[in-house]
């Protein structure tokens, strides 16, 4: 079975780039989290600063899930503006350059997996 996807307000996440496009709109209107559920009960959250993300992908509701990693990274930054309004700070290592992050999303959408070449933290 194909896994579909959906966002948090019903709209469809197909096809990815539909997604991407989707995506890059909430963030550019100020709405920085963003849920996708999968037809396998999985999620997929995207909270962004403007700049970089966080990237979540959960197997269930109680899972505490896996994430995109920058190595690389140092320092802390905050905007991460939560849909209750909460504002967050993230280590930058927990969180990766936007652009990063959408390449990412498209290939969880397409293919199910974060691609190979992703830094990946496993949190489970």
């Amino acid at each position: 079975m194909v896994e579909s996807w959906i966002f948090d307000d019903g709209t469809a996440a197909e096809p990815a780039e539909t997604a991407l496009q989707r995506l890059r709109e909430r963030i550019a209107a100020g709405r920085l989290e963003s849920w996708l559920t999968s037809s396998t009960g999985r999620s997929l959250g995207v909270i962004s600063n403007t700049e970089r993300a966080m990237v979540l992908l959960l197997d269930g509701d109680d899972d505490p899930g896996e994430h995109a990693v920058d190595p690389g990274a140092t320092g802390r930054d905050g905007g991460y503006i939560l849909a209750n309004g909460q504002h967050d700070e993230y280590p930058n290592y927990d969180t990766i350059h936007l652009a990063q992050a959408l390449r990412i999303v498209s290939h969880i959408l397409t293919t199910g997996t974060p691609p190979a070449d992703a830094p990946w933290a496993v949190d489970r």
